[in-house]
């Protein structure tokens, strides 16, 4: 032990740039704070790109003469751009340093959001989405791995919370915003919006960032073969999960031909990278058991937030029969507790150890989806308001914990890197959250009308009395077949029934895989705060 004290001094000079550049307890400039808080904006603006679109899909098909099936690439081709640069974005950051590496991507994602506007047909539209997701990527995790370099300890949690409530209320507010725009401008606005914040932050981040210098070397020794199976891997991967509950799965030969090339280059990335003396992701990250298992809570965490951001809207839609602004009236709760609960979970963070605050936040967040499993076609306002109230409290008392959990005792000169792989699952457990939430919706559904097709039999009493009283009541409106009219009255019934069980099924099915995930909650060490953002001393 007395050696290894004795060694510290003279480790110290060795330490990486951004080590030493970091600000102590003497607290940012001016200049650095708002060059963080340009970034934050310009993740806003990525993250909210992803769902903007979303309640505006019709619009933008009809104003680019696609079909139904075709339009779902203007949202699949995003997210697959966005997918590959993730984990890429740690070695970028690397070589061309985390200034100009913003500064790129915030410009370009600028003007590939101009060329949106202007799309003439489908093919352009899905070009100019594939640039938009591939910088507007790169721009999520580097502000998370800013939050390491730049801010001191004491600091570093009030840093994540904003970041947190950015990338969790975004995705809530995109699909809103897309709505309000589309129906009181035009969808080209939806794009149109993004052009002079995204110029403001290029600008500024420009001006201001300044924490790290770029490694030009490493253009020397780029690893093709890792970016190659990198791309191919994750591109397959997230086709697959966007597009095969519409293709019936593997019976589809193109799903099945593009998951097999997922899984073969999977492996062959893996087996590249971890051989690889200057590999394009370093999978070494891995080795510290928090990073580990922090990544698994961030892939459950994207489970939950991107699961259920897909579902109530639907719900509201399809069985409320709400239109996009009652939709995000509804939704608001959520954003509204989650941005309150931030002035409870950074006070908290200092008092409580951060793995039992894990769980708390894990827990509230089952809690509030199980209230949400007891659903009825008459559900209204109140009866989304307390389980939202709930989730929106427990996503910062997840997001927290998890980022600091997972990222706080990493070297800073891994923290690039890592933060890319970090954020990659939690896109990828929202990528495979939806696939099977698709592929549910459309299993249970028939299952639940078949049970309540072969319970609503000509000798039910109820089901005949029902069925009657409707004849009577389509009789008054001088129907040519009033019997008729009242089957179908009751099929439409019994497939709304069906639905709402489907959705509490699947509320039911996201609360326990929170709650099952607590289990390995124990494999967590402890992080104090001091040593958040430390340099681990062997």
């Amino acid at each position: 032990m007395a050696a290894q004290l004795q060694k510290q001094p003279e480790e110290v000079p060795n330490q990486s740039a951004e080590v030493q550049n970091r600000p102590e307890e003497t607290g940012l400039t001016t200049t650095q704070w708002i060059g963080f808080f340009s970034m934050a904006i310009g993740v806003f603006m990525a993250v909210l790109d992803i769902q903007i679109v979303a309640s505006s899909l019709k619009e933008i098909q009809a104003g680019l003469s696609a079909t139904q099936d075709e339009i779902a690439w203007v949202q699949t081709s995003y997210l697959i751009a966005e997918v590959i640069i993730i984990p890429l974005s740690g070695w970028l950051g690397r070589v061309f340093s985390t200034r100009y590496l913003y500064a790129i991507s915030a410009g370009g994602f600028t003007l590939a959001s101009l060329l949106c506007a202007f799309a003439w047909n489908l093919p352009s539209m899905v070009m100019f989405r594939l640039i938009q997701g591939f910088l507007g990527g790169a721009m999520i995790p580097v502000t998370f791995t800013v939050i390491f370099i730049l801010f001191p300890p004491r600091l570093q949690p009030a840093m994540t919370i904003v970041l947190g409530l950015i990338v969790t209320i975004a995705p809530t507010a995109g699909p809103v915003l897309g709505g309000f725009l589309t129906e009181n401008y035009s969808w080209q606005s939806l794009f149109l919006v993004n052009v002079v914040p995204g110029i403001v932050v290029c600008v500024l981040v420009w001006l201001t960032v300044d924490i790290d210098q770029p490694e030009w070397h490493l253009l020397q020794k780029i690893d093709f073969i890792g970016i190659a199976l990198i791309a191919v891997c994750l591109g397959c991967m997230q086709y697959v999960l966007e597009e095969g509950v519409r293709y019936q799965w593997f019976e589809d030969r193109l799903i099945m031909t593009l998951t097999l090339i997922a899984v073969v280059s999977g492996i062959a990335m893996l087996i590249w990278e971890l051989k690889n003396p200057h590999p394009i992701i370093d999978l070494r990250a891995f080795r510290n058991v928090n990073f580990a298992v922090g990544c698994l809570y961030s892939f459950v965490l994207g489970i939950g937030l991107f699961t259920i951001i897909y579902l109530v809207p639907i719900y509201l839609g399809s069985v409320k029969g709400l239109n996009s602004l009652q939709i995000g009236y509804y939704l608001m709760v959520v954003g509204l507790f989650q941005l309150l609960s931030a002035f409870i979970a950074g006070p908290l963070e200092k008092k409580m150890d951060l793995r039992w605050m894990l769980c708390l936040g894990f827990g509230l967040f089952a809690l509030g989806c199980w209230m949400n499993a007891g659903l009825t076609a008459e559900s209204g306002y109140w009866e989304f308001f307390w389980p939202q109230a709930i989730r929106g409290t427990a996503l910062m008392l997840c997001f927290l914990p998890i980022n600091t959990l997972a990222l706080g005792l990493l070297p800073i000169e891994e923290v690039k890197n890592a933060s890319g792989l970090y954020n990659l699952m939690r896109n990828l457990g929202g990528a495979i959250g939806l696939a099977v939430a698709n592929t549910l919706v459309s299993y249970l559904t028939k299952s639940h009308y078949a049970d309540l097709r072969e319970s609503m039999t000509a000798t039910d009493y109820p089901a005949q009395q029902l069925w009657e009283g409707l004849a009577e009541s389509m009789g008054q409106f001088n129907l040519s077949e009033p019997s008729s009219a009242a089957l179908k009255q009751i099929t439409a019934l019994a497939w709304r029934e069906a639905e709402v069980m489907t959705f509490n099924n699947l509320f039911q099915i996201i609360a326990v895989i929170f709650l099952g995930s607590l289990v390995i909650a124990p494999f967590l060490k402890k992080v104090d705060s001091e040593k958040v953002g430390s340099i681990q001393m062997e």
